[in-house]
């Protein structure tokens, strides 16, 4: 029996929606990567973009576990010699959530051109508003472990 490779023109893209608030942020962006990367098919390939769009709200309002705010940083480089940059999670979870939580996911995507394709795929939005109602997204299902205990 051959192996089945899917065609991009079987793909059939859903658009999910995760409201972020009171997740985990490295255990919400294995969820969010493993939709993007398109794991949760049957039809998955390693070598093909099979995952769907995945919008995230309000990421202002993710946790970080243990004091790791304070502790992590986000490292940016502007290409000149002593151009490093340190940002720590707090202040960048105050600043510019969004991206805090797209590089989170980032992180968790094939390097190259397929995940930065796959990235292309994630919206992210501090508040509870997106302006994707016409894309009809369904509520995507996390588990509850996902969510932190209170």
């Amino acid at each position: 029996m051959r192996t089945y490779s899917p065609k991009p023109s079987e793909i059939e893209r859903v658009w999910y929606v995760v409201d972020a608030e009171d997740m985990v942020l490295g255990r919400l962006s294995t969820e969010v990567a493993r939709i993007l990367r398109g794991k949760h098919r049957p039809i998955f390939a390693p070598h093909i973009d099979t995952g769907d769009h995945v919008i995230v709200v309000n990421a202002a309002k993710v946790v970080l576990s243990a004091n790791k705010a304070e502790t992590s940083f986000a490292y940016r480089h502007s290409g000149y010699p002593s151009g490093l940059t340190a940002t720590s999670y707090a202040e960048l979870l105050r600043t510019k959530p969004e991206e805090l939580i797209r590089k989170s996911v980032k992180g968790m995507l094939p390097k190259g051109p397929l995940g930065r394709k796959m990235l292309n795929k994630l919206k992210v939005y501090a508040g509870p508003e997106h302006p994707h109602a016409a894309q009809v997204p369904k509520q995507l299902e996390i588990p509850q472990a996902v969510r932190r205990a209170s």
